[in-house]
C-alpha cells in the first residue's frame, strides 16, 4: 500500500463499499478497539482517503493515527463526527454529500410536523387497539395549515423546508447565524425570541460543537406548552433532558423527534407519549435520495484521486 490507499470506516451503503473495495482494493478498519490499534500500528501510514459516513466519521484519535491522510471522504451531508479543525490545520481535505438529499429530509421534517399537530400516528395506534369501537371517536388534534413556524438554521434543508410550509400558508421566520440573503421571511436575533414569536420550531441547524445545546431549557420554556418542537438536525443541538422534562410536565404540546443524543438510545421516558413522534433517524433514507448520496460519495473519491480536489467540499 501506498499513501493514496483507502481506508473504510465503519459500515456503508453495499454500492459504495463495494465500489471503493472493488476499484480501490480499500481496507475495512477493524471495529474492536483492540484490533483497531494493531491495524493502525501496522498500515496507519499508508492510508492517504478515509471513506466513512455522517454517523461514523473520522474523530480526533483516527485522524492522529493517519499521519499521512489527506482527504475524509463523507457519505452524508453532516460531518460533525470528523475532527474537522484538525483536518484544517493539517490540510486534509473533508467532503460531504449536499443538496441530493434536501428534498427527503425535508419532507421528512413536513411528515414529523404533520404527525404531530394532527396525531396520526397516535390515531393509527388508537385503531389498531381498537379504542374506535370501545371507547369513541379519536380526541381533537391541532390545525397545520397557517401556522407560525420558526427555523433554526436556514440553510440548504431548511429553505427546502420553509418552500413547504409556505404551501400550507404558514408565516415563517428563521434564525441563523447570519441573515440569509434573498428570503423575507423574518430574522430572529436568537434562538430564544426564534421560539417566543412561533407555535412549532424546527430544528435544521448543523450538528457539531457549536450548535450545541443551542436549544437549552429557557428555549424550550419560551417555546411554551402550546408548543411544537420537530428536531431534523442532530441530538446534540437540543438539551435532550430538557425537553424530556417539558414534555412529560406538559410545558410542551409535542415533538417530533428523528434524531437523539445518543443514538440508537431513545429515552424510555418518550416511548409511552403519544403526543411525540419517534424515527429511527431515516431523514434521507430513501431509495432515490440514497443511491444519490452514494453516486456523488464516489465521485468525490474518483476526483479526489484523479485530481487532488473534490467536487464538493466542506468550508469552514
Amino acid at each position: 500500500m501506498n499513501n493514496t490507499a483507502v481506508l473504510q470506516v465503519g459500515p456503508l451503503m453495499p454500492l459504495v463499499q463495494d465500489a471503493i473495495v472493488g476499484d480501490y482494493g480499500a481496507l475495512r478498519l477493524p471495529d474492536s478497539v483492540p484490533d483497531q490499534e494493531e491495524f493502525l500500528r501496522r498500515h496507519g501510514e499508508s492510508f492517504g482517503v478515509a471513506v466513512t459516513s455522517g454517523k461514523i466519521g473520522v474523530g480526533t484519535e483516527l485522524m492522529r493515527a493517519l499521519p499521512n491522510l489527506r482527504a475524509v471522504v463523507n457519505f452524508g451531508v453532516g460531518y460533525d463526527t470528523t475532527d474537522v479543525a484538525q483536518a484544517v490545520q493539517r490540510g486534509i481535505t473533508v467532503s460531504n454529500t449536499p443538496d441530493v438529499l434536501n428534498d427527503c429530509v425535508a419532507d421528512t421534517a413536513m411528515a414529523l410536523y404533520l404527525d404531530v399537530l394532527r396525531k396520526t400516528s397516535a390515531a393509527d395506534r388508537y385503531v389498531r387497539r381498537g379504542d374506535w369501537v370501545d371507547k369513541g371517536n379519536f380526541p381533537l388534534a391541532t390545525k397545520a395549515s397557517g401556522k407560525r413556524v420558526g427555523i433554526l438554521g436556514l440553510g440548504r434543508i431548511g429553505q427546502v423546508i420553509a418552500r413547504r410550509l409556505e404551501a400550507f400558508d404558514c408565516t415563517i421566520s428563521y434564525h441563523n447565524r447570519s441573515r440569509v440573503a434573498g428570503v423575507s421571511y423574518e430574522y430572529a436575533a436568537s434562538p430564544r425570541e426564534l421560539a417566543e414569536g412561533c407555535d412549532v420550531l424546527i430544528i435544521a441547524a448543523a450538528g457539531g460543537p457549536e450548535s450545541a445545546g443551542l436549544v437549552d431549557a429557557d428555549v424550550i420554556a419560551a417555546l411554551g406548552a402550546k408548543g411544537y418542537l420537530i428536531n431534523i438536525a442532530r441530538g446534540s443541538v437540543v438539551d435532550q433532558e430538557a425537553l424530556v422534562s417539558a414534555l412529560l410536565a406538559g410545558r410542551l404540546a409535542g415533538a417530533g423527534l428523528d434524531v437523539f443524543a445518543d443514538e440508537p438510545k431513545v429515552p424510555e421516558d418518550l416511548l409511552a407519549l403519544d403526543n411525540v413522534v419517534l424515527l429511527p433517524h431515516l431523514g434521507s433514507g430513501t431509495h432515490e435520495t440514497r443511491a444519490a448520496m452514494a453516486e456523488l460519495t464516489l465521485a468525490n473519491l474518483r476526483s479526489f484521486l484523479a485530481t487532488g480536489s473534490v467536487l464538493t467540499a466542506v468550508t469552514v
